[in-house]
């Protein structure tokens, strides 16, 4: 495992590339709203994205056909966009979103409800997104990767929702995935030592059921295997000789 550790200049590039990216996802979370397309949403996030003068990272990465990855109620994660799935009322629509400026990556998350939602997709929305919180509280220096993750399995498990085990985490750089890998859940060992100069993409994808899925005809759209909500937050952050910091919130 070759963990890179950012110099100063990039550790600049890549603040932009968060700071922008905070911006896409403040304007994709004002559009939301009831009748809206999938596609809608993607379009927009690319004439964004291209707007501040950048590169949208997930568009045929690998293949993948959009700009924004959206996934509507029990999809986790890789939703293609289309002009036929209209958002309505109720809904929870997690947005995954990345970007390229000046050869650096940033990478985040956000689920949001579509005009007025359940108590339950409330709930799992705001336990998902503290996890995140909960689980940076680790990323310090002197501290191990996989700490994250115990801190992350630790705060979810109380709520008895699932934590997706096929998707994790990554590094992030001058490539979208670097090494290392961030699992959300408790592993056995403690993994690699937290250095200064360290990018990390932390994301936990939370279920309300059960934590396996599965992968759709379309190769890409991750589903929760017994059709429960899902919840996805994520944030580029970089490890310091003190605090985290977060690059990808406004």
């Amino acid at each position: 495992m070759a963990v890179t550790i950012k110099s100063a200049r990039e550790i600049e590039l890549m603040r932009e590339a968060g700071r922008i990216l905070a911006e896409v996802h403040e304007e994709l979370g004002a559009f939301i709203r009831p009748g809206i397309s999938t596609l809608d949403i993607d379009m927009l996030g690319e004439k964004l994205i291209r707007g501040y003068g950048c590169i949208p990272n997930f568009l045929n990465y690998q293949g993948y056909p959009a700009s924004i990855c959206v996934s509507v109620n029990n999809e986790v994660v890789h939703g293609i966009p289309n002009d036929s799935h209209i958002l309505k009322v109720g809904d929870i629509v997690s947005l995954d979103a990345g970007l390229i400026y000046k050869g650096y990556h940033s990478d985040a998350a956000r689920t949001h409800g579509v005009g007025t939602i359940s108590e339950d997709a409330k709930n799992l929305i705001a336990v998902t997104r503290q996890s995140f919180f909960e689980g940076i509280k680790q990323a310090r220096e002197g501290n191990h990767l996989y700490d994250i993750s115990a801190a992350i399995d630790d705060y979810v498990s109380q709520f008895g929702y699932g934590i997706v085990h096929d998707l994790v985490g990554h590094g992030i750089g001058t490539s979208l995935h670097e090494d290392p890998q961030i699992p959300n859940f408790r592993q056995k060992r403690r993994g690699v030592r937290l250095q200064a100069g360290m990018t990390l993409a932390v994301e936990p994808m939370i279920n309300i059921g059960d934590w396996p899925v599965e992968w759709m005809d379309d190769g890409w759209t991750v589903v929760t295997k017994d059709g429960s909500l899902s919840a996805h937050y994520e944030n580029t952050i970089l490890i310091t000789d003190g605090e985290p910091e977060i690059l990808t919130i406004c």
